[in-house]
Parts: C-alpha cells; structure tokens; sequence
C-alpha cells in the first residue's frame, strides 16, 4: 500500500518530469514550424524547406518506440524509478545541445544531420519518460487512478506553455532578426536548468510498491516477448485508442501553427493562440481524467474522437476567416476541450491494459506507437497542402475523422478498464485474458 505521502512525490514528480520532457520535446515542434526551415535548412525552397523541418520533427516521433521498448525493458525487469532518471538526462542534455548547434550556413549538411541525431535522442528519451511517469502515479494510488496519472498527461500541455512562452518572450526581447540569427537558442539552453530542478524531485520518490511486491516472486526476462505472445490483440487495440488523440495533438500544436501563419496570421497570434489552449488543456486533462474514474474511461473517450471526428471539418474554415478570435475559439475549443476528452483517460487506461512485469513495456509501446500519429500528421498534412498548391484542407479533416473513428471501433472492442486491479489487466472483449508469471 502506497502512502499519501509517496503518492504525493510520485503526482508531484510525474507531472514535472512530464512538463519538463514536452517542454524540450515540444519546443522543438514549435521551432520546426518557425524557425529551423531558415536556420537548418536555408538551401531549400520555403515550402519544401517547411515540410524537411516538420521531418525533422517527426524522426522525434518514430523513434519514442525505440525508448518505449528499451526503457520498458529495464524499468519491468530493475524499476521504474531508475529509468525515469536517465530519461530525464537523457532529454536534457539533448535540448541543452541543439541549443550550442551551428547553422547550415556555419557547417553545412552536417548541421541538420546533427539535428535529426539529437531529435532522434529526444525521441528515445520521451519514449521512455512517459510509461515510466504514468506508472509511478498508477502504482502508487490506491484510488482515483484516473485523475493521479492523469497529471503526467496534464504536463505535456503545459510543457507546451513553457516552451511558446519562451519561444514568444526570446522574441520579445531580442527582436525578430537576432531571434532568427541566435535567439532560438535560448530557450533550448534554459532547459538544464529545468533538468536540475526535476532530478532533485523525482530522487525523492520511491519505487512503485505494486513494482516491488512483483519484483520479490520473479520479474519478467522479457517483457517484450511476453506483451506480443500474450496481449498482442490487446496491444494492436491500445495504438487504435489513442491514434486519434495523437493525430489531433499534431494538428493543433504543430501543423496548425505553420497553416495559421500562411493564412496570413501573424506568428505571435497563432503562438497566443496555441498558449493559451495549452494552458486550459491542463484543465481540460484533468477533468476529463477525473470523470473517467467516475463514468469510465471507454464513455469519455469515445465522446471525444466522435465529436473530434466532426469537429476536424470546422476547424479550418474557422481559421481561414482571417479573424484571430475565431483562430483563437478552435484552438481552445480543439485542444482544451475536445483532444483531452480523448487524451487525458489514456494515461490511466494503457496502464490497466498489462500486467505489472510487463506494464511498462505494454504501456509505453502501446502509447508511443498511437504517438506516430502526431508526429507523422504535420507531414502528411504539409505534404497534402503543397501537393494542392496550398489547399487540401478537406482531404485533412477527412483524415483525422478516419483516425477518429478507427479509435471509437477499438474503444469499443475493449473491456471497460477502470474498475479493475492493476494486478489483473481488462482485456478486449473477445479475448483472453492475458497470462502473466502468477497465472
């Protein structure tokens, strides 16, 4: 039984490390929409230059289940709290380095190559981060699981404040062009100072004692064998749960940035805009989180991506009118409402899907599997909109209401999880239940 005290530590920690991985991770999307087409890729046409950065972005994303497996293997096999630490490292000294990068113009293809390396590093450390993050609040409540993991979800929205306010006060302060010539490094080399402070919390908390009574009998040899002998259908239904909370997250937070400046917004509207949605998604997070303890995980998320699924074909007529409280209203409404319908539950639900010796891999590789979406959306959508000459928008919102609905089937394909032992994980309907070292 864990202890309010520890239970505190662990909310309290989770959420921080949380904040301060999205806050190195998302500031990189951010400034892969404004700034390193012209910093790391200035030899390109600005279309295709845009759509090289926004890659650039998206490696971040395809290698989190990298970090989710490796990360997973250890924290089920040695513990969570160990690989939470070198997670922490690992993203902050990452961040600190993009921020001591030369330009294209200072050492040529050798500085966006050293770019995709480092994005690569965030990727693997974020992939690891958030299993780890999410467990050591789940572990260690003994109710209202929904609401204490969902603060590790509540920080990436957050992060995001963070990482657009110090995009926005770098600007202020030095101005547009020594923001483009050496500002942007500011924010990434602030990042060691968030890097100290979340090491200081996170080594005061102890090891989940869900982890340490399962520990004593026999910790899994490989915990990735076993997910994919014993839940591989539980798994695949998992990626298709939050495969839509992660396409709309890359919509909004990222794609959306570069299309409201095309629009012909300026970059400090849509950055305002984007702030202060983050803010509210913080809420948003936490009360629909809250409210999935109360009705369910299933109800809360399938209300989401089915309003998301109608929503998605609003939102760019909203933009296109030019009008900055219109730009502002869907960005609020989209990310502070809607998304963390879909999003906020996930942390509590991946977690009840896996047995304890093999939470942390299940969890992590279920979650960063559906986070391809956000990664890959900004892309495909970039390339869409090029591809039309600058519209496609309908082809787009026709995407994310397909992922919407992919996600309501594999909703309801599960077994509702939020009344269960974290000891003995729901299944799909149709499946068995999974086998574990006790069964």
């Amino acid at each position: 039984m864990s202890n309010p005290v520890q239970l505190r530590r662990a909310v309290a920690s989770s959420f921080l490390g949380s904040v301060i991985e999205y806050y190195d991770f998302l500031l990189y999307a951010t400034a892969s929409a404004l700034v390193f087409n012209k910093v790391f890729f200035s030899n390109l046409d600005p279309l295709v230059a845009t759509v090289a950065s926004l890659g650039t972005f998206a490696t971040g994303y395809l290698s989190r289940p990298i970090g989710g497996v490796v990360f997973g293997h250890f924290g089920d096999r040695l513990g969570r709290k160990r690989m939470l630490v070198l997670t922490m490292v690992l993203m902050g000294a990452a961040s600190f380095i993009i921020g001591l990068l030369p330009t294209y113009a200072q050492a040529g293809v050798l500085a966006p190559i050293a770019l995709v390396l480092l994005r690569v590093l965030q990727g693997v450390a974020v992939g690891g981060e958030w299993g780890g993050a999410v467990l050591m609040s789940a572990e260690h409540a003994t109710a209202r699981r929904g609401l204490w993991a969902g603060f590790t979800n509540a920080g990436a929205p957050f992060g995001m404040v963070l990482s657009t306010g110090a995009l926005s006060g770098t600007v202020a302060l030095v101005g547009n062009e020594a923001f483009l010539a050496w500002g942007w490094r500011i924010p990434f080399l602030i990042s060691i100072v968030l890097l100290a402070i979340g090491l200081f919390v996170r080594t005061r908390v102890q090891e989940t004692p869900v982890f340490s009574a399962a520990v004593k009998e026999r910790a899994s040899r490989a915990p990735l064998l076993d997910v994919l002998r014993d839940q591989p259908r539980t798994l695949l239904l998992g990626v298709g749960v939050g495969l839509a909370a992660f396409v709309a997250q890359g919509t909004l937070t990222t794609f959306l940035i570069a299309y409201g400046v095309g629009a012909g917004f300026e970059r400090q509207t849509v950055l305002n805009g984007l702030t202060l949605s983050s803010a509210l998604a913080v809420l948003g997070i936490l009360g629909w989180s809250a409210l999935s303890d109360r009705i369910g995980r299933r109800p809360v998320v399938l209300t989401g991506a089915l309003i998301m699924a109608v929503f998605a074909f609003a939102l760019f007529p909203l933009v296109n009118t030019g009008n900055a409280g219109l730009l502002t209203a869907a960005l609020v409404l989209g990310q502070a409402v809607v998304h963390p319908m879909m999003y906020g539950p996930l942390a509590a639900l991946y977690t009840e899907l896996f047995s304890t010796r093999t939470r942390y891999t299940g969890a992590s590789l279920g979650y960063q599997l559906a986070g391809l979406g956000a990664g890959l959306a900004p892309v495909v959508f970039a390339q869409i909109q090029a591809s039309n000459g600058g519209g496609g928008t309908l082809v787009i919102s026709a995407v994310i209401a397909a992922a919407c609905l992919l996600s309501v089937v594999c909703t309801l394909a599960l077994k509702e999880t939020s009344h269960g032992d974290l000891a003995e994980p729901v299944v799909s309907k149709t499946g068995k239940t999974a086998k574990t070292a006790t069964s």
